[in-house]
């Protein structure tokens, strides 16, 4: 670090006041020079402001010595990027080898040759310069490179959350029902994250993965039509064959959208999952692809359990929500059929949990009275 006349910083420490001497008279007309007779007094200087860009360190001093005092260097985070060249009145390869063992950058032996100083300490201090530099191109480049990820990484959530809200805009569930279901299935997979069956699978990506897709899941609604996605009664055979293919819908549209990136994406993975499979039964009963068992993916079998919890215990216009515990009673009548067991073992121990999540984003009276005049629109269209 330079002074304030611009000129570099190099700390001698070194207990030889003719090597101080010398060392001063042949540096200073270009440098500031700060000195120190002991390790201890070169370590405490080292860490005042300006911090030396040079350190010319003696090995053989009373109290610690230069190994020592250099080590310490390098262990500061203020002081371990100084470059270190040594003093020694030893000679003899083990010396030198010594010195870059503790993290020297260069070796000049005693007496000291003037010709030598000077080159050496110019050679360093340009390597410093250099180095400095690339450092700090490289700390810009790293927060400039973390700003665009975390900036691509928003515009990501907000998107998913966008493409989520215009599915629900059609269909009879509030919005709150996208944040329960996704709180839902992130409780269920961090709780058996340590079970055998998913340990593997359930990493902090996987699971951070799957809380972002699990909006998407209804995201094929938008392309069923109005008079079966709205309508309050019973569906016909025919109506049902005809929501039933909002899975697919959503699934195309989620691949068509990979598609256009030109590589598969992991997020994109675990979304079409979701959206094809979250119908799907344990007992290969449900649809699109009639699957069965640990052939349904695990991200589509937690999504079911979530799904159906939050289903059963909402209101919707057409219908009035079931207390937890009914609700409760059916998920766990359908472990084994409906719903993958373990999964279900998983929702029991979790009851308050689930409890709390639907608390938190209970849907407000405003937001069914929003959706009982849209259907009433739409009934007299």
């Amino acid at each position: 670090m330079t002074d304030e006349h611009g000129k570099a910083v190099i700390l001698v420490v070194d207990d030889t006041p003719d090597v101080l001497h010398l060392t001063t008279q042949l540096l200073k007309p270009r440098f500031r020079i700060k000195t120190a007779t002991t390790g201890e007094k070169g370590l405490e200087i080292a860490a005042r402001e300006p911090v030396p860009d040079l350190i010319l360190l003696d090995i053989m001093m009373p109290g610690i010595d230069g190994y020592d005092t250099c080590l310490q260097l390098k262990a500061q985070d203020a002081t371990r990027d100084i470059p270190v060249i040594f003093f020694s009145a030893q000679t003899g390869q083990i010396d030198e080898v010594r010195c870059f063992e503790v993290g020297a950058v260069d070796f000049i032996p005693k007496p000291i040759s003037p010709d030598i100083l000077q080159a050496r300490v110019n050679a360093q201090l340009a390597l410093k310069t250099v180095t400095d530099l690339l450092r700090d191109q490289n700390a810009h480049l790293e927060h400039e490179v973390a700003r665009r990820t975390a900036e691509m990484v928003a515009i990501q959530d907000v998107t998913i959350t966008a493409m989520a809200s215009l599915a629900e805009t059609r269909d009879s569930e509030t919005g709150n029902h996208i944040l329960r279901t996704q709180s839902y299935v992130k409780a269920l997979a961090e709780s058996l994250r340590q079970h055998p069956r998913f340990a593997a699978m359930l990493t902090d990506h996987y699971i951070d993965l799957l809380f972002k897709s699990a909006p998407l899941h209804d995201i094929g609604k938008i392309g069923i039509p109005d008079f079966i996605l709205l309508k309050p009664g019973k569906l016909t055979v025919e109506e049902f064959e005809v929501m039933k293919t909002h899975t697919t819908l959503g699934h195309d549209a989620l691949a068509n959208a990979e598609r256009l990136l030109g590589r598969p994406v992991e997020f994109f993975l675990l979304a079409k999952e979701v959206a094809l499979s979250h119908q799907e039964k344990w007992d290969g009963s449900g649809y699109p692809q009639a699957l069965v068992g640990d052939a349904i993916p695990l991200s589509a079998r937690l999504m079911a359990v979530a799904d159906v919890y939050d289903a059963l215990i909402s209101r919707r216009v057409y219908k009035a929500p079931m207390s937890h515990q009914a609700a409760t009673e059916i998920i766990v009548a359908g472990a084994g059929q409906h719903f993958d067991p373990d999964i279900v073992a998983a929702f029991i121990t979790l009851q308050d949990e689930f409890r709390a999540i639907a608390a938190r984003y209970a849907d407000h009276e405003s937001d069914i009275e929003q959706k009982v005049a849209s259907l009433a629109r739409f009934k007299q269209t």
